[in-house]
């Protein structure tokens, strides 16, 4: 059987997407009834960081350790890829001693090599052009509290970042619209964005491109690796705010998420996000259980 990866939301089918958000939810609720389910006992998760993390590094680390395995966390400096080894090299030695490997780093390209040359799974835990784990969270968490996402409208209000993009391919596999809301020269990216013109669209005003959307999401303006572009984003974006005034031209129901680590007074309000109700740390919590899903899924399934 050939190896299946999870680069992008575009590796696993509808309905296998959708059964793996589901499986999500089981296992949150067996984890919270006490139940042990080590299934990958004796296996191994290689966990390569280019890009620092706290919900992604604990999530999988988390992971494996109930589900009976074991995590290695490889920092630049643990590995001979900060010396310059070629990806295809690292790839080749990491999957025949590892059962699957995670990586975080910039370039989409590295990633796409790596799982080239591997020999088992490899897992994107954020690239520069997407963010596949963080969506297998946003849709179990607005499953669970909302039911099904198929036919309703899902805004998107900020940078057109990793984040955005992986919106756009949760749109085409789980069929509902995208409404992304950025001010111009922020735009997701355009190859991608001019595939998917029949699930998404672009509105420049937030109280125009929030109506009716049963879900709003939001990020930081500036991302890892964009520091220096601080305050330019904090000008441009400067009317892109997430508050509980926006939401109230979203639908009555509608839900937030972010994604985190939230810069509370600019793309979102203190107010909306340390609300009673917020469902943002749920979201944080399901990346835990989003990924015992999709390990399962290619470990258990392969």
């Amino acid at each position: 059987m050939a190896v299946r990866h999870f680069l992008s939301w575009f590796d696993l089918s509808p309905a296998e997407l959708k059964a793996l958000i589901a499986r999500a939810s089981e296992l949150k609720t067996q984890q919270r009834n006490g139940l042990r389910h080590e299934v990958l006992k004796n296996r191994t998760l290689a966990m390569v960081f280019e890009k620092s993390s706290t919900r992604t590094r604990v999530s999988f680390e988390t992971a494996m350790i109930q589900m009976g395995g074991c995590a290695i966390f490889l920092s630049p400096n643990d590995t001979q890829l900060g010396r310059g080894e070629p990806i295809e090299d690292t790839a080749r030695v990491l999957s025949s001693m590892c059962d699957a490997i995670m990586v975080r780093t910039f370039e989409h390209s590295k990633i796409e090599r790596m799982a080239a040359y591997s020999k088992v799974p490899v897992i994107n835990a954020l690239t520069n052009d997407l963010h596949p784990c963080q969506l297998l969270a946003d849709m179990q968490t607005y499953q669970e509290h909302r039911g099904d996402i198929s036919g309703k409208t899902v805004c998107w209000v900020g940078d057109g970042n990793n984040m955005c993009n992986s919106f756009i391919e949760a749109a085409c596999q789980l069929d509902f619209e995208l409404v992304v809301c950025c001010p111009e020269g922020y735009d997701p990216l355009p190859a991608l964005l001019d595939a998917h013109r029949d699930r998404v669209r672009i509105v420049r005003k937030p109280t125009e491109a929030v109506q009716g959307a049963s879900l709003v999401a939001t990020d930081v303006w500036a991302s890892m690796g964009q520091e220096t572009e601080q305050l330019k984003r904090k000008a441009a974006f400067a009317s892109y705010q997430v508050t509980s005034s926006l939401m109230r031209h979203a639908a009555p129901d509608a839900l937030f998420l972010h994604c985190l680590p939230a810069h509370r007074g600019e793309e979102v309000s203190a107010e909306l996000i340390d609300h009673p109700d917020s469902v943002v740390w749920d979201e944080a919590e399901n990346r835990l259980h989003a990924q015992k899903a999709l390990l399962e899924f290619l470990l258990c399934n392969n």
